[in-house]
């Protein structure tokens, strides 16, 4: 391993409020082969994974009993590579899980191209009764309407109709839209302390003793994220010890294929918010939460007092962390995204594509990035509650990971061969109640601390609403 710091890392460890003392406690090996592109996926990957891990190790050292040092991190492209890839590495009993649906991918229109999404079943149908066609209708028959409109046309169309659709932008374009302004004027992520009416004391964490380091361990963590940032995040603070219970709406549809991949170490649970029992249900675990990570729409949980403003009276002392696609500002900030919508929209894929034809990066890295950043911020704030209170308001959006990317990271270098590239050494494989999984292995990685899960996913919504106590680590240590 190497100690010379990426320039990421450094701006993802200031956009954080770390000490930059402790980025010397960082080392970077492993081959450079991974995550090929035009724009700097890799650095990206390899410092949000190194920021995570540090915001880790800081926390592990306030906990060790009678203090210590903050341990050494390590951090492997290889590891992160697979990591970034984990979804496409997944097998249950030797079968890959499907990614995308047939109506999710880019569209020739009449000025250039559109990508949608439509992998859950209620965006196909809202999708497809905003270009007027039955639900029956294949992708032959969507091509041939939507080479006959506009793209923004058919942004604005889908949008109205509660679907999934962005017009192809260049960077440029992004630049001078609007919403694309606003993200610019934004930092990176926001972390900043929240008070209701009565100060919060400084929350001294119970000392930790043995073998692995689990700097979350004993904390309580309600999950409402769904598909792969605001899992990322929670599958990592589940890694490193936290208590992590997954809540999902039973109306609403979500992939057990997705949950193999993001719900390592975590419990899931059914809970509807509307019924009077199951908000009941809810407000009794999160009187007893630590922390709360969202990552719905703006405006889709203000009904039910998920606001900031609210959270710091009824839950004093929470770590509230928020995860949107774009923003909480501008004229898209109630609109729903996915990464692979934000890299069109963003200029991303005008980047990465050819001049015929739109493309996209090597990984869903915006996703997976913003995920290990959101886990890297939640550690950063218990690691400032221990020192001085308070409440905690974490705030970060795929666009302006995007951004980043596009804007604040050094170019992709060419200089020197790529190193060979196996992932086969970062994965690893299980029993689950679905079978028999291959994994990838957690990337973050520091001395002492935990090399693997304590426990496979569930089935989702299989387990009971209440808070539990967590294991042990798995695997052995770092």
């Amino acid at each position: 391993m190497t100690h010379v710091q990426s320039s990421g890392t450094e701006q993802a460890w200031a956009a954080l409020g770390g000490d930059p003392t402790l980025l010397g406690r960082i080392g970077f090996g492993g081959p450079t082969g991974a995550l090929p592109a035009r724009l700097p996926v890799l650095e990206l990957a390899r410092s949000t994974v190194a920021v995570c891990s540090l915001a880790a190790a800081e926390l592990a050292a306030r906990r060790v009993r009678g203090g210590g040092p903050v341990p050494q991190v390590r951090v492997d492209d290889g590891a992160v590579g697979t990591a970034f890839l984990s979804e496409r590495h997944l097998r249950i009993d030797g079968r890959a899980p499907t990614t995308f649906a047939p109506l999710s991918r880019f569209w020739r229109t009449a000025d250039g191209w559109v990508r949608t999404h439509a992998n859950y079943p209620h965006h196909r149908a809202r999708l497809l009764t905003a270009l007027g066609l039955p639900d029956d209708t294949g992708v032959d028959t969507v091509a041939a309407v939507l080479a006959e409109r506009r793209s923004v046309e058919i942004e604005e169309t889908v949008y109205a109709a509660g679907g999934l659709a962005v017009a192809l932008r260049t960077p440029e374009e992004w630049a001078a839209h609007e919403q694309g302004a606003a993200i610019a004027a934004r930092p990176l992520l926001t972390l900043e302390r929240t008070e209701g009416p009565e100060p919060v004391t400084p929350r001294r964490l119970s000392p930790r003793s043995g073998s692995p380091l689990l700097p979350a361990a004993g904390l309580r963590v309600l999950d409402l994220t769904r598909v792969l940032a605001g899992p990322v995040a929670t599958r990592t603070l589940a890694l490193l010890g936290a208590d992590v219970l997954r809540i999902d709406a039973p109306q609403l549809p979500e992939s057990q294929d997705a949950h193999n991949d993001t719900g390592f170490g975590k419990r899931s649970v059914s809970l509807d918010l509307h019924d009077r029992a199951g908000r009941a249900t809810f407000e009794e675990l999160l009187a007893d939460a630590d922390v709360l990570v969202t990552g719905y729409r703006p405006g889709a949980l203000e009904a039910y007092g998920l606001t900031p403003e609210a959270l710091a009276v009824r839950r004093p002392g929470l770590v509230l962390a928020q995860v949107s696609a774009w923003g909480r500002y501008g004229p898209w900030h109630e609109r729903r995204g996915f990464d692979s919508l934000v890299q069109v929209a963003t200029g991303v894929a005008t980047l990465e594509g050819s001049a015929g034809a739109p493309g996209a990066l090597p990984a869903q890295a915006l996703d997976h990035g913003t995920g290990y950043l959101l886990a890297a911020g939640v550690l950063r704030a218990l690691s400032e509650q221990h020192d001085d209170g308070g409440s905690r308001l974490l705030r970060l959006a795929l666009g302006q990971t995007a951004h980043w990317l596009c804007n604040g990271l050094p170019e992709q270098s060419a200089d020197g061969a790529a190193e060979a590239y196996d992932p086969e050494k970062h994965l690893g494989a299980t029993d689950s109640a679905m079978g028999r999984l291959r994994y990838a292995l957690p990337p973050v990685s520091f001395a002492g601390g935990p090399a693997d899960w304590s426990r496979p996913p569930g089935l989702l919504g299989a387990d009971s609403p209440v808070w539990g106590v967590t294991a042990a680590a798995t695997g052995g240590t770092r």
